[in-house]
């Protein structure tokens, strides 16, 4: 059956007409934008497109923070029956941008004024894109730019002489054709361009809604940079094929100031859901406990008090209030009602949960969320899968799981030898379902390593358990390997001594068949210490997890760090440490570090006060 994005959002104008599609905030409020005002504006757009030249089949894309625009602008596109490569606005230099736009073959550009300069700077080697469109109005426009009304005006002169001839190359579009080419920075070297088609994405719309309905004009204030794959099919297209709501956050004149808006408009918006990433959860969770801490000493011991109820009653999500833990009932229903709910109000007061993507997300981070009744489900996926593979749900849940898979679709868990592992033992996570991308762009020898028969080897480590709950654990590529051969995943480890210290920022484990796993640890630069104190301090935040330490026997000693590395600088996107999702790119630390990583397998280097650990 053909369902392109198109249909699927054609279906949703027939259905949810007046209703509200889009809010974007406009001098001091936020303004609503229906589902046929949304269809009019997109169809007069991809009008004007196709007016100024542009092809079926021929690539476009969008650099801008998220606004109605960029939505417009993506349907526009595909009513013009072209391809998608959108842009993350963090690309700041040059050679980023200019990979992908060279790359992907783009031909025409949509972008806002804030990164219009990034674009200026590099325009001169993009000889193939012959239209610049700038979402806002500027006093002058250079070679190639041309503002979007006057885009819009073409698109209305356009429609009026070939208004079904336009619609026709619309419904041209084939479940197969491309819809987007989007770029992962991986945690390997050149990025690589996912091709997913309209059907991938119509697929993994319908397999989400098997895990979880979401009603008509529920409301959703998306957080996450719109280029991201889970804000496109969680974000905005699920929420079109149920006659729900999207807003977005009203973008500041830097990061900082954005990221300041967030709270106020959650507050303006009162989302019913949110989609999150760990750092962002980490950053809700510090600005709740500041709040309470400002209200006094009893406030805090109090919220302490009610949070240790709650996590003791909740167990896991599925189990909660089992056994001896019914009893706790009462204190947490009158905790929730005179602390709690004035938390929530904080979020808007009508946020039912979360859904949490992205890296692992910390199980203590989960029971944190759910003791305050907004739950946080994590769910699992990756843009390869467009993305969404699995996922826990307010009806079936296990905290530290990744939840239950999306329907329909098939798993294997496999060994290194292509073996097929049973439940419970943990292996490479491999999938098949419509869900799964056409390929990299111009990359045949990727494509046929990461899918096989329609089988798509993700590269992640997992299991699944005997309730049928996926568990996520790291990298299935980037196990370490001790000196005896035993292979193991360093993420659960890097995650959990990163959310249980104060002082550990950032951890990456190296073992590379070495007598012993080190570590290289960026601390925080507030701590105030001597060189000898602070050394003797991230030694101890280790050895926590050693011998009779209090987190002791979480993991096998063995495969903890025996000795570390400072580091003098943070592991950022800029020095191409992390990438875009905040994932480790391993490669890149262990090529700047290859010297002290070297070092610290010799005698001198297993010692913690070296000097290189003493100059860091």
């Amino acid at each position: 059956m053909k369902r392109t994005l198109i249909d699927l959002f054609e279906e949703s104008v027939a259905k949810y007409s007046d209703y509200t599609f889009l809010l974007e905030k406009e001098n001091k409020e936020y303004k609503p934008t229906t589902y046929y005002q949304t269809k009019v504006q997109a169809e007069q757009f991809g009008a004007g497109l196709c007016s100024l030249g542009f092809e079926k089949k021929s690539n476009a894309s969008i650099l801008s923070e998220g606004r109605n625009l960029w939505i417009i602008g993506e349907l526009a596109i595909f009513y013009a029956a072209g391809v998608n490569v959108p842009l993350s606005i963090k690309l700041e230099e040059s050679s980023d941008l200019l990979f992908r736009l060279i790359h992907a073959d783009v031909t025409l550009l949509m972008v806002s004024e804030r990164q219009l300069s990034k674009i200026r700077v590099i325009k001169d080697k993009l000889p193939l894109i012959r239209h610049i469109i700038v979402f806002d109005k500027l006093n002058e426009y250079q070679d190639r730019e041309i503002y979007y009304e006057d885009v819009l005006e073409k698109g209305k002169i356009f429609l009026e002489n070939n208004l079904e001839k336009f619609r026709e190359i619309g419904r041209s579009v084939q479940n197969d054709d491309y819809a987007t080419i989007t770029y992962t920075s991986g945690t390997t070297a050149d990025p690589k361009g996912v091709i997913l088609t309209h059907r991938n994405y119509t697929a993994n719309v319908e397999q989400a809604l098997s895990c979880m309905d979401i009603p008509p004009k529920y409301k959703n204030l998306i957080i996450l940079p719109l280029d991201h794959c889970f804000a496109h099919v969680v974000g905005f297209y699920i929420m079109i094929s149920r006659g729900a709501i999207v807003a977005t956050v009203q973008p500041g004149k830097t990061g900082i100031e954005t990221l300041k808006n967030i709270p106020v408009n959650i507050q303006e918006i009162k989302p019913n859901i949110l989609l999150s990433v760990p750092a962002l959860a980490k950053n809700f969770k510090k600005n709740i406990e500041l709040s309470v801490k400002s209200k006094g000493k009893l406030t805090e011991s109090l919220f302490n008090l009610a949070l240790c109820v709650a996590i003791t009653y909740n167990k896991d999500g599925w189990n909660r209030g089992s056994g001896w833990t019914f009893l706790l009932y009462p204190f947490k229903v009158l905790f929730d009602k005179i602390l709690f709910s004035k938390v929530r109000l904080a979020m808007g007061g009508e946020l039912e949960f979360f859904v949490g993507g992205g890296a692992l997300l910390d199980k203590e981070l989960q029971k944190f969320y759910y003791a305050i009744g907004i739950p946080m489900f994590q769910g699992y996926g990756l843009s390869e899968a467009t993305p969404v593979i699995s996922t826990n749900t307010p009806a079936r849940h296990k905290l530290g799981s990744s939840g239950i898979l999306v329907k329909p679709m098939e798993i294997r868990i496999m060994d290194s030898e292509g073996n097929i592992l049973g439940t419970g033992e943990a292996g490479e996570i491999v999938v098949k379902g419509e869900n799964v991308m056409a390929g990299y762009w111009k990359n045949p020898k990727a494509t046929a390593e990461t899918v096989k028969d329609g089988w798509l080897y993700t590269g992640d480590l997992g299991y699944m358990d005997k309730d049928g709950f996926l568990y996520v654990q790291g990298r299935f590529k980037s196990l370490l390997i001790g000196s005896d051969g035993e292979k193991y995943s360093p993420e659960e480890i890097e995650e959990t001594m990163v959310t249980q210290s104060k002082l550990i920022q950032q951890i990456m484990l190296h073992n590379n068949q070495s007598p012993y796993t080190i570590a290289i640890i960026v601390v925080d630069k507030n701590a105030t210490m001597a060189k000898d104190e602070l050394i003797k301090a991230v030694s101890e935040e280790i050895d926590k997890y050693k011998g009779k330490g209090e987190y002791a026997g979480l993991f096998p000693e063995r495969w903890l760090p025996a000795s570390f590395v400072l580091s003098k600088d943070p592991f950022t996107e800029q020095n191409r440490m992390i990438n875009s999702t905040m994932k480790l790119v391993r490669s890149k630390v262990e090529e700047a570090y290859k010297e002290r990583i070297d070092y610290a397998y010799t005698p001198e280097g297993k010692n913690i006060f070296n000097k290189y650990n003493l100059e860091a």
